[in-house]
């Protein structure tokens, strides 16, 4: 699209109610409100960078200040807002309704009007006759870093003629005063008249032929910094905004797409729906039916969705720089179906976990195990957990039936139900993702919400006591009843130890959230947990596709549908549930253990019966370090080994260690460094390979496995199992199994000490001083390098391990003075 030239009006009357887009900035946001002054932005400083841009132009908040003035509405404004009470859902109907009718019943100026129209008119002369055109409020209150009034006034799209940019403008204006934008204003403490209205007039990008979205500069619910979050659907942007379709969703590593990688670390198919399209009817834009074959592909490829994360990257970069701090952006984009041109339509600063406090992590727990199955699940917004009677309401007309504190259940939400919204415990929607407007405002008020649940109003009904908890990971969880549950506050303000704090990590979904507890980087991520959870698949039977059982076949290709090439399924889930953890804990160490299920566990996994041996005793039969190089699992670790290769070298997560688990013997470690070297993981300064020290033997040849491996992680189940010679899992010697014991105690100090001869960092990720104080002193007291621990217990133990360390330097200093 060509830009407009710098001076475009003659008159210095026009000038003062029209500037072109590339004539403000973000310091003119009380000229032309936020979005159009970030569109300048935008325009003066990132398109030389790239970004491609739309131009347009303003309406002044003089102009409005004219409009208002000129008319005498001013007074009569104030009037009918002295009756106001917000609470009062009919009587905000009534105030809004009038207010509003005064505005459109009030003519522009013929000078406003001669204003916009000469505006618009070069517009068609750059872009063809009555070209189509976006019409946006834009208001002087709004899009600022403490308050996104998102969606507060109206959107007008596809408009074209002279006579049809004049009304919608008109609209715009009135739009100041809709019942939500009223509502907000208060909350927010904005003098009900004083804000003036800007409308930004955009050249229209067709992604009605093609695709659009939202996208955050930062993780929505966590508030991690170094995450792009992407949503895209078909069509024109309004139904992701609105919520009215479950998009796809994107995450893209920012720190190592800046230095040249390709760090997509997730991709999440959306229902996609309906895509809004322009109506060639009376109507100025349409919702249609979007193919099946359509909402089974994403809606960006990679190289797409690489290059809206490099925009965002650019674009918060700017804002940070012109705010003088961290400024993560909410982002508005487009792909033209015409040019297939990529498009930044709108950008703003997030509101939400920019203002949130960073010295305190609150964490919400079920004090019980839920046993019961979840009555729906969807999209979780925020990480919290409430509860409280579910009031189901299916139209906007009945919301001053909905009591505070009630869990607000509807298909989606839109500015018009924001004066109940903010009475609600929760929410939860059959529709949107999470950048919707529901999903946006719930963040705001600071209570849970569920997006793009299908069926939340058929499901669910009125009075009915529900929990709903978005603590469990992304995917949020409605449960019948009122669980217990508990909220936990963790100080980030811990003191620094020695000896370092590393966090074991399962859930990738967690990462984000996890990372910010202090800490020096992950002690253990374990292939299992993704596997079991997010693959579900045997390697092998993903290999042996063809080899299957029908039955099999069909399970199979359910899960990997958007795949031709089966065993890719394997590699691609596995490469990005372990590139999210490292992503989160970047550039920190992260120790990832290879998979160490038993052959019974192995079997449990779609399709792995075909491939499983029956074992009398699997826990010290064929697992570990034992399959990688054997005949019948070979070719399914080398799916393993793709995976680490693409998060290393793809994704340029280099911070990843990978962790050999149950290595008998140092032959058996060399057999396995070499069947990593055929996978392109080649041992050297810059991967490093850690081995499990969890075989009594690991001990007590520590010092012929430190010529093998460059480090070791004590596993101290295993451990202490194999050396009390007690089956972990049997109820019967249960009583019996005791990290503490003294011979378990003499092979980690031999351990410790041969690791520390031959130079070899050390460290545990074991149960044990997690659950046991005193055993994390006595891994301090060895000198032991890292501590891992479960992320509930770091707070606990690392003032204990602090303690310890105080202890040990104090009788250093008292052997010395003795000395």
């Amino acid at each position: 699209m060509v830009k407009a030239a710098k001076e475009h009006l003659s008159s210095s009357q026009a000038r003062s109610l029209i500037l072109w887009f590339d004539q403000v900035g973000i310091a003119d946001i009380p000229l032309v409100g936020g979005k159009n002054a970030s569109l300048g932005e935008m325009i003066q400083h990132n398109t030389s960078q790239g970004v491609n841009v739309p131009n347009g132009f303003a309406t002044t908040a003089q102009a409005y200040r004219y409009f208002i003035q000129a008319a005498g509405l001013e007074e009569e404004l104030r009037s009918l807002f002295c009756d106001l009470d917000v609470a009062d859902i009919n009587n905000l109907r009534q105030v809004g309704k009038r207010a509003r009718s005064l505005i459109l019943n009030t003519p522009f100026p013929q000078d406003l009007q001669q204003a916009i129209s000469q505006a618009y008119q070069e517009m068609c002369l750059r872009y063809g006759t009555d070209t189509d055109v976006a019409v946006r409020s834009s208001a002087t209150a709004e899009d600022l870093p403490d308050a996104s009034f998102a969606g507060q006034q109206e959107t007008y799209l596809n408009i074209s003629g002279i006579h049809r940019v004049l009304e919608a403008c008109h609209r715009c204006f009135a739009s100041l005063f809709t019942d939500r934008a009223i509502s907000y204003r208060q909350i927010k403490g904005f003098d009900r008249v004083d804000v003036a209205l800007s409308v930004g007039v955009q050249k229209m990008v067709r992604s009605d032929l093609a695709t659009s979205g939202v996208m955050f500069s930062i993780e929505t619910e966590t508030g991690f910094q170094n995450a792009a979050l992407i949503t895209a659907a078909y069509g024109l942007g309004e139904n992701v905004v609105q919520g009215a379709v479950n998009p796809d969703e994107y995450y893209v590593f920012k720190p190592t797409l800046k230095t040249g990688f390709r760090p997509i670390l997730d991709k999440r198919l959306g229902s996609k729906e309906l895509k809004m399209v322009y109506d060639d009817g009376s109507k100025l834009t349409k919702n249609i039916k979007v193919s099946p074959e359509e909402k089974n592909q994403f809606a960006l490829n990679d190289e797409e969705i690489l290059q809206l994360a490099r925009w965002a990257c650019l674009i918060e970069d700017h804002y940070s720089q012109v705010h003088g701090k961290h400024t993560p952006m909410d982002i508005e984009w487009a792909k033209d179906g015409m040019t297939q041109e990529l498009f930044i339509v709108q950008a703003r600063p997030e509101t939400v976990q920019s203002q949130k406090s960073t010295n305190v992590l609150r964490s919400y727990e079920f004090t019980t195990q839920v046993k019961t199955q979840p009555l729906i699940i969807g999209r979780a917004v925020g990480s919290a957990i409430a509860q409280g009677k579910a009031h189901v309401i299916t139209d906007a007309s009945k919301i001053d039936q909905f009591l505070p504190g009630e869990v607000l259940v509807t298909d989606r939400t839109d500015p018009d139900w924001e004066p109940i919204m903010k009475k609600a415990s929760a929410m939860i929607t059959n529709q949107g993702g999470r950048t919707c407007h529901a999903a946006i405002i719930a963040r705001e008020l600071g209570i849970p919400a569920i997006v793009g649940c299908g069926h939340a109003t058929s499901t669910l009904h009125t009075n009915q006591d529900v929990t709903i908890s978005c603590a469990e990971g992304e995917e949020g969880k409605v449960y019948a009843g009122l669980l217990p549950f508990e909220v936990k506050e963790i100080t980030l303000d811990l003191p620094r130890t020695r000896t370092q704090i590393l966090m074991n990590v399962g859930n990738p979904q967690e990462a984000f959230r996890l990372a910010a507890i202090p800490n020096d980087g992950v002690g253990l991520a374990r292939f299992e947990f993704i596997i079991a959870n997010h693959i579900q698949v045997h390697p092998l039977a993903l290999l042996n596709y063809d080899k299957l059982d029908n039955f099999v076949k069909i399970k199979i290709a359910e899960l990997t549908a958007l795949y031709d090439n089966k065993p890719q399924y394997f590699v691609d889930k596995l490469a990005q549930g372990v590139g999210r953890i490292a992503a989160a804990f970047y550039p920190k160490p992260v120790i990832v253990r290879m998979s160490d299920f038993k052959s019974n566990e192995y079997a449990n996994l779609l399709g792995g019966k075909q491939f499983e041996p029956d074992e009398e005793n699997p826990m010290l039969g064929w697992r570990g370090a034992a399959r990688y190089y054997d005949e019948g699992y070979r070719d399914g670790f080398a799916l393993e080994c793709q995976a680490i290769l693409r998060v290393r070298e793809e994704m340029g997560l280099t911070n990843v260690i990978p962790m050999i688990p149950f290595c008998r013997t140092p032959d058996e470690g060399r057999m396995v460094l070499a069947e990593m070297a055929k996978h392109g993981l080649q041992q050297s300064e810059d991967l490093q390979v850690y081995v499990m020290c969890e075989l009594p033997n690991n001990a007590i040849m520590a010092e012929e496995f430190a010529e093998v491996f460059d480090g070791f992680s004590i596993g101290s189940n295993d451990l202490t199992q194999l050396t009390l010679g007690i089956d972990r899992d049997s109820a019967l010697v249960a009583r019996l199994f005791d990290e503490r014991s003294e011979g378990v105690k003499r092979i980690v100090k031999m351990a410790i000490a041969a690791a520390k001869k031959h130079n070899r960092k050390i460290g545990i990720c074991g149960q044990a001083p997690s659950d046991y104080p005193e055993f994390a002193q006595f891994l301090v007291e060895q000198g032991i390098d890292t501590i891992s621990l479960n992320p509930d217990s770091v707070l606990k133990t690392t003032l204990i391990i602090a303690a310890a360390e105080k202890a040990e330097d104090q009788k250093r200093r008292r052997d010395r003075e003795i000395g």
